[in-house]
C-alpha cells in the first residue's frame, strides 16, 4: 500500500530553504510529502500563494514564517497541521489555530542540543578563566612570571554551576555536565526537590543559587514572570569573579543592571541573546574584556540546521503514516514553555 503524501506547503524566509534542506532531508521530504520545490512563502498573502493555500494540508515553517492567523486559516480550509522546523512556535501559532483544531509539532528538542552544547563549553571555559587569559596573554606576548600563581583560582575542579530553568535545554545541560567534578544547583519552580535529587541536581531558591554558584545559566522561558528575574540586586548577591551565562532570552536579565555590573568588572558574562535583540553600537558589552557577546548563535547554525529539518520532516512522515507527533505542542503547555 503506497504511503499517503499530503500536500505541503513550505513557509518561511525564502533564503532558508536551500540552507535548511539538505540534498538528503529533501528528498526524504518527497517521499513523505508532496510540495513545489521552489515554493517557498513568507507571505500567506504573497501573489500566487492563494491557490497553494487551497490545497495545503501541512504546512512546514522555519523562522521568517508569518503568522498561522483566522485570516491564513479562511484560505486554507484543509490544513491539518503546523510542523516548526525551529524552536519556539509562540510567535507562530495563534488562538484561532488552536482552536481549528490544527496539530503542531516542534523542533524544540533537535534546536535544544547545540544550546545545550554550546552552554556546557562555556561552562568549562568561564570556570578556566580562558577569556581572561587570552586577554592577558595577548598583552603580555611572552612568558609570565607565573600563571599559575595569577590563576591559582581557576579551574572545574568542585565548581558550583546553577541552572535556572529545568527546560529541555536545562534538562540537557544537567546530563552533559553530570560526568565532570561539579556540584549542580536547581532552580526550577515547578520541580520538586524529589525530582532535582532524580535529576542529579540540589534544588535551591533563586537567591541562593546566585549566592552560591561560580556559573549561573539561565535556561528559563520567556513569561511575564521571568522578566527581570536576573535584576541589580540579584547581581549584586552573585560571588566576585563569578560567570553569568544567558543563551535564553535577552529580556530575562536587566539590561542596565548588567551592563553597570560588568563595566566594574566584578562580574564575567557570556551573552548570546540580549534586550534589545541587537544591542546599541555604543553599549561597552561589546568591548569590556571580561564579556564574551554574541549573535544569538547558541541554537542551530550552519550544519546544525539539518537536524532541525530531519527532525520536522520525520514529524511529517508520522503524520502521513497517520501517527501522533513524537514532538508534539499542546496549546496548555505554552504558559510554561519558550
Amino acid at each position: 500500500m503506497a504511503l499517503r503524501r499530503p500536500r505541503t506547503l513550505l513557509a518561511m524566509d525564502p533564503g532558508l530553504r536551500p540552507r535548511l534542506l539538505d540534498e538528503a532531508t529533501a528528498r526524504r521530504l518527497h517521499e513523505v510529502a508532496l510540495f513545489e520545490t521552489e515554493l517557498v512563502v513568507d507571505d500567506f498573502g504573497g501573489p500566487g500563494v492563494a491557490a497553494a493555500l487551497a490545497e495545503t494540508e501541512v504546512l512546514l515553517t522555519c523562522w521568517g514564517a508569518p503568522a498561522v492567523d483566522a485570516r491564513m486559516l479562511a484560505a486554507a480550509p484543509r490544513l491539518r497541521a503546523v510542523v516548526h522546523a525551529a524552536g519556539s512556535v509562540k510567535q507562530l501559532v495563534t488562538e484561532a489555530c488552536w482552536d481549528r483544531g490544527i496539530v503542531v509539532s516542534s523542533a524544540a528538542a533537535a534546536n535544544s542540543v547545540p544550546v545545550a552544547e554550546y552552554t556546557v563549553a562555556m561552562v568549562l571555559l568561564s570556570n578556566k578563566r580562558v577569556m581572561q587569559l587570552r586577554e592577558e596573554y595577548r598583552s603580555v606576548r611572552g612568558r609570565h612570571h607565573d600563571w599559575q600563581l595569577r590563576y591559582g583560582h581557576a579551574g572545574n575542579h568542585r565548581r558550583t554551576v546553577g541552572i535556572v530553568g529545568a527546560s529541555r535545554i536545562g534538562r540537557r545541560v544537567i546530563e552533559l555536565l553530570r560526568p565532570y567534578a561539579l556540584e549542580l544547583v536547581l532552580y526550577d519552580p515547578y520541580v520538586s526537590a524529589v525530582e532535582a535529587e532524580r535529576l542529579g541536581v540540589r534544588a535551591v531558591g533563586l537567591d541562593e543559587l546566585c549566592r552560591v554558584c561560580d556559573v549561573v545559566s539561565l535556561h528559563a522561558p520567556e513569561l511575564p514572570q521571568t522578566r527581570s528575574m536576573i535584576d541589580r540586586r540579584r547581581l549584586a548577591l552573585m560571588r566576585d569573579g563569578a560567570t553569568l551565562i544567558n543563551t535564553a532570552r535577552g529580556s530575562l536579565v536587566d539590561t542596565a543592571a548588567v551592563t553597570d555590573e560588568l563595566a566594574s568588572g566584578r562580574l564575567h558574562a557570556v551573552i548570546d541573546v540580549t534586550e534589545p535583540e541587537v544591542l546599541p553600537a555604543g553599549s561597552p558589552l561589546y568591548d569590556l574584556p571580561n564579556v564574551l557577546l554574541t549573535p544569538h548563535i547558541a541554537g542551530s547554525l550552519g550544519n546544525e540546521l539539518h537536524r532541525m529539518a530531519e527532525s520536522a520532516v520525520e514529524e511529517i512522515a508520522r503524520y502521513a503514516a497517520g501517527l501522533p507527533f513524537a514532538h508534539p505542542v499542546r496549546r496548555e503547555d505554552l504558559e510554561r514553555t519558550a
